[in-house]
């Protein structure tokens, strides 16, 4: 049965768990950024690829949006958490959101991005017209700190400059 609303999924999968005593677990995470993504609409791979090329990045809201970011090894690891204590009943059953705690805007991904390529005085090119997306979203990872021990190992820095240098050595053989 497919259901597409992420609210019903949530409550199915957790009735499975408690019903049938299954081992499952909902996670949530926030926006995902890492090598590989090859969306150029999304904010980090197309800030990316632009300052690669020299290019003014844009964002196409006014960049005070706010999301929260998280860098895939760090979703790796949150993932990796719940299987290795899956089995706790504490666990089983319940819902963990994995993200940095720390909403960022538009504005703030794409200067930090900007700072860590070879044109660091590249301006963006603010669009301000996504008017019908939410002006902040993000999740709150208490849970997943408190009950599983997960932290994230890479700060947004951190993570993006690894991501950066994946998008370098891509982009450079293409």
């Amino acid at each position: 049965m497919l259901v597409k609303d992420p609210e019903r999924q949530d409550l199915i999968a957790q009735a499975y768990a408690y019903s049938y005593e299954m081992p499952i677990v909902v996670t949530r995470f926030a926006n995902l950024y890492g090598g590989g993504d090859l969306n150029w609409n999304r904010i980090v791979p197309g800030t990316m690829r632009s300052v690669l090329r020299e290019e003014r990045p844009i964002i196409r809201s006014d960049g005070t949006f706010r999301r929260d970011y998280l860098f895939v090894d760090d979703a790796v690891s949150g993932y990796m958490e719940v299987a290795r204590q899956l089995d706790r009943p504490d666990v089983r059953g319940q819902a963990f959101n994995f993200g940095m705690d720390r909403p960022t805007t538009a504005l703030e991904i794409v200067e930090t991005i900007v700072s860590l390529s070879d044109c660091p005085d590249l301006e963006p090119i603010i669009l301000d017209q996504a008017h019908n997306e939410i002006p902040d979203q993000f999740l709150a990872s208490g849970k997943a700190h408190q009950v599983l021990g997960w932290q994230p190992r890479h700060t947004l820095r951190e993570g993006l400059k690894k991501t950066f240098e994946w998008y370098r050595s891509f982009l450079a053989t293409r």
